[in-house]
């Protein structure tokens, strides 16, 4: 899972590229990067590390131009090194690529590249979609592309490369310096565009890097085309490949900050919606608790929703250490245990002699959860329920979520009498699909829950995929 944000016609691009990622940072905590255009000239920095360690005001300056591209990320595919960050560029011809997602037939790729004579150097997926794009510019003409060329090169991503992407691009088109953007025909990973009032525009994973800017939103990227931006111009937008929408579900329950807008409206409504749902089968069992409680901090407008419908009082229970990363992006399980043991600390009160009722977005592990329950334990509650905004997890996703194989799933792995003993609770109520279903109420992708995908995986490439992320966690 990573983040994107592309800028084009603001003075000093790269200072706006920075705050802009920092308010997508909780989208990739390993690396990070700028790539800008000034005339004709890239200037690329990325490292390792946050977004405000990185990009200094030293680092800033030698990043000139009124164009650009920023990317954080957390590695689901290939390495965690410096040279797997993102953007990429290519020289032939001149482009600048970030994407957020994950492609699903890589070594396919690759062989196709190595026939043209074109040699993948990283472990990056966003650079196979860079050298196909780049590729079938070529084939159009070797300089001065146009909106056709354009066209012509992300109908050739589209045909070569499966899975779930949203790229932006800088390159010159039609004599100009434009920003260039397109997601997947099912629009499986996220992406919005917004405009401010000197004629600038900007694409980007979340409409939350907008809000820092003092950007407007205007709409989604449209899945199955590609958009072009040039300051104090109207976007110029080309179809190219008809498919069902299919955005990711798990944006909606985890990834996406709660402030930012998706396809049906603000993540924040929509995490409430799935509270309520949840209270009302919560209720539906029969059974009883004094206090709701979230596990922050995703789980809060659910929580508070859920605490609505029972008519219980809603109180934070936990104290978050503010300087800890999010766990479930941690790159190994080593690593997620200790975070999470800087990360919360239970206020006793709240949990001493009561049904507690612990409200969290997903259980894909379930090493986070029985780690939570312990703590909560130690503070000796009269009883301690799970009540989870998501059903259970039983599908690896192939598409840029980190969930690993099946084998590591514990919803697939264990019974659902199993589950409260697992996670050392009383009780564990899931949000059933036909409540998820019905409160998002339009086709998204929820692999993870039901096992449809909605771009095919073959056995093969889902091991190749497995394999690789089994390299990342080392």
């Amino acid at each position: 899972m990573c983040g994107f944000i592309g800028l084009i016609g603001v003075e000093k691009a790269s200072g706006a590229l920075s705050i802009g990622l920092q308010a997508i940072q909780h989208r990739g905590q390993d690396a990070t990067g700028i790539g800008t255009v000034e005339s004709g000239r890239v200037h690329l920095h990325k490292e390792l590390g946050s977004v405000a360690g990185v990009f200094t005001a030293p680092v800033l300056v030698g990043l000139a131009g009124r164009a650009g591209i920023g990317h954080v990320r957390y590695p689901t595919v290939g390495g965690g090194s410096r040279e797997d960050a993102q953007p990429f560029h290519t020289r032939r011809p001149g482009v600048v690529m970030a994407h957020n997602g994950n492609v699903t037939n890589l070594p396919e790729l690759e062989e196709w590249l190595n026939s043209r004579g074109i040699r993948v150097q990283s472990q990056c997926d966003v650079e196979p979609i860079l050298l196909v794009f780049a590729e079938a510019l070529g084939e159009r003409r070797p300089s001065g592309h146009t909106a056709e060329d354009v066209r012509y090169a992300v109908g050739e991503v589209f045909r070569r490369v499966r899975g779930a992407y949203s790229c932006v691009a800088l390159l010159e088109v039609d004599g100009q310096d434009t920003l260039v953007a397109f997601r997947d025909p099912h629009g499986i990973r996220p992406g919005s565009y917004a405009y401010n009032s000197e004629g600038a525009w900007a694409a980007a994973s979340e409409t939350v890097a907008f809000d820092a800017l003092g950007f407007t939103r205007v709409d989604d990227l449209p899945p199955g085309e590609v958009m072009l931006f040039r300051p104090g111009h109207a976007p110029i937008r080309l179809p190219i490949e008809k498919a069902e929408p299919r955005p990711c579900i798990f944006e909606r329950i985890y990834f996406a900050r709660p402030d930012s807008q998706m396809e049906e409206g603000r993540i924040y409504q929509t995490r409430w919606a799935l509270g309520e749902r949840l209270g009302a089968e919560w209720k539906a069992r029969g059974l009883e608790a004094d206090v709701v409680v979230p596990v922050p901090d995703t789980s809060r407008p659910a929580a508070q929703a859920m605490a609505e419908v029972l008519g219980l009082p809603y109180r934070e229970g936990f104290i978050k250490n503010r300087y800890s990363g999010r766990t479930f992006i941690m790159p190994d399980a080593t690593t997620r245990q200790a975070a999470l043991r800087l990360k919360l600390n239970p206020i006793p009160e709240i949990f001493e002699g009561k049904r507690v009722i612990l409200v969290d977005d997903s259980v894909v592990r379930g090493t986070t959860v029985r780690r939570l329950a312990d703590l909560v334990r130690q503070v000796k509650p009269a009883s301690v329920h799970l009540a989870v905004y998501s059903p259970p997890v039983r599908n690896p996703c192939y598409y840029g979520i980190d969930m690993p194989s099946r084998d590591d799933l514990v919803a697939a792995r264990l019974s659902p009498a199993e589950w409260a003993p697992a996670f050392g609770v009383d009780s564990v109520t899931f949000l059933s699909p036909e409540g998820l279903r019905e409160i998002i109420g339009r086709p998204v992708c929820m692999a993870c829950f039901d096992g449809d995908y909605v771009v095919p995986v073959s056995a093969g490439e889902a091991a190749e995929i497995v394999a690789d992320r089994a390299k990342v966690a080392g």
